[in-house]
């Protein structure tokens, strides 16, 4: 009895380093996927209470649109930079920082006194769930090259479908939170998923993944000069999106500046902060950015926008918004587990996209009195999109991206996932001025209808994707 304890807790005690070279170390999976979820789930939960903290807080849709967008501005700009100190200096002290910075901004939201200081603990939030991924594609990688086998597929799945499986529930649970304690525990609800990290990661994360400098090769320096261009590129521009006025005309050309400074410094840099030579000549995978784009800007204006409007326009409570949204999360998970085995990237995406074009046009016959089993119903049409389009685009980036360059592809194509949801809040800002009625609903599924005819447009048009490019070996 005692010598098989001593025999498992020697195995949970032994370092990475010292397992069987040609095991993948599978404790390293948990902390890895309980990291990823803590940016979808407070990505999603907020849906359902922007009315709740505007009612509080005194705020207008205008001003607590910034709840989105404070996050996924941070998000956008924080994978990129995190997933190159990743690179630097390991996975291990990252994704401990980041996650200890979640918990922080989890309680500096609980206790926030007003809407600035709520908006300045969600660009925290941001920073730090910005860690979690990039350390969990890092440590997998480095245990396919320990073990010297391809890294095993359930971990990337687990990886994706957690990572999905939190974004379409996190509405629902985020209306039973406030239900049972009010909208300060969406926020308060980082604390303890911050331990769960912390604890685990320092438990498990394996400190032999830490690089250590070569004699021979110069370590790469960080490139801050890009990292502020790009950060002045989306503020700016979201600056100006967020309340377009001619006043403001300053705030596109700064943003166009930015851009250019920043893409003549990222073509000459030998270590760029974001490596613009892999969009180079590749067609194919500049549509699978603007689709991702695309699909993520419908996506998150329903997600956002159809919340506020069946909480101000329809009279639900937020619970009440999340239970009726749960249909959505269902059809995305069931879709999600249907197809996401199978490749065909071009039928998931047509399909995706008229399902999109179906679902903004019953938005447009919504009105006040709308039945609650036809609001249900237009929820699980929208999470059809959301169990294809994702993992569609996410196929055909493997197969076009260069493999020495999958990680800076595959960040790109968070970002411009990040980019839409962007769009979507400042969307949702400007058609919801005067609050979320039915006339700025209407308005916003227009909006959301010619970027689902874009998609379907950019998608028919992709020869690419009839006969999609082997990925080189």
């Amino acid at each position: 009895m005692i010598p098989a304890l001593r025999g498992r807790l020697r195995h949970r005690l032994t370092p990475a380093r010292h397992r069987p070279p040609d095991r993948f170390d599978r404790r390293l999976i948990t902390p890895m996927v309980l990291g990823s979820v803590l940016n979808p789930v407070n990505s999603s939960m907020i849906a359902v209470a922007l009315v709740p903290i505007g009612r509080a807080l005194g705020a207008s849709p205008a001003e607590t649109a910034w709840l989105v967008s404070g996050l996924y501005l941070a998000t956008a700009v924080g994978q990129p930079v995190i997933g190159r100190l990743v690179d630097l200096y390991g996975p291990r002290r990252l994704y401990l920082a980041g996650t200890a910075l979640v918990g922080v901004a989890g309680l500096l939201g609980a206790l926030a006194p007003n809407l600035g200081a709520l908006v300045a603990a969600r660009v925290l939030l941001g920073f730090g769930t910005s860690a979690a991924y990039p350390a969990a594609m890092h440590l997998t990688r480095s245990e396919a090259e320990r073990t010297g086998r391809s890294s095993p597929a359930g971990v990337l799945t687990a990886l994706a479908v957690s990572a999905q499986t939190v974004a379409v529930v996190g509405p629902t649970l985020g209306g039973l939170f406030i239900g049972v304690g009010g909208w300060r525990t969406i926020f308060l609800v980082n604390v303890p998923l911050s331990l769960a990290c912390l604890v685990l990661g320092a438990l498990r994360l394996p400190k032999a993944t830490e690089p250590t400098a070569h004699p021979d090769h110069a370590t790469p320096g960080v490139d801050l000069a890009g990292m502020a261009l790009f950060a002045a590129l989306l503020v700016s521009l979201m600056l100006f999106l967020m309340r377009p006025r001619a006043a403001d005309w300053w705030l596109p050309v700064l943003a166009l500046v930015a851009g250019a400074a920043f893409a003549r410094r990222e073509l000459r840099v030998p270590a760029p902060f974001i490596d613009l030579r892999v969009l180079g000549g590749n067609g194919p995978m500049l549509a699978t950015f603007l689709r991702q784009f695309l699909g993520y800007a419908t996506a998150y204006a329903f997600l956002y926008g159809f919340t506020q409007w069946m909480e101000e326009g329809r009279g639900l409570r937020a619970a009440g918004a999340g239970l009726v949204l749960l249909p959505l999360s269902l059809s995305g998970l069931v879709v999600s587990a249907i197809t996401g085995r199978r490749d065909a990237v071009r039928a998931k995406l047509v399909v995706g996209s008229l399902v999109q074009i179906a679902g903004c046009t019953a938005l447009l016959t919504m009105n006040s009195t709308s039945a609650i089993w036809l609001l249900a119903a237009v929820g699980a049409l929208m999470g059809v999109p959301q169990g294809l389009n994702g993992l569609a685009n996410q196929n055909a980036l493997y197969r076009q991206a260069d493999p020495a360059r999958i990680g800076s592809a595959a960040g790109l194509l968070r970002t411009f996932m990040y980019l839409g949801a962007m769009a979507a809040s400042a969307a949702d800002a400007a058609f919801f001025t005067h609050g979320a009625d039915t006339g700025g609903l209407h308005h916003l599924a227009l909006f959301m209808l010619a970027g689902a005819v874009l998609l379907l447009a950019v998608t028919l048009i992709d020869r690419s994707l009839r006969e999609p490019t082997p990925r080189k070996a």
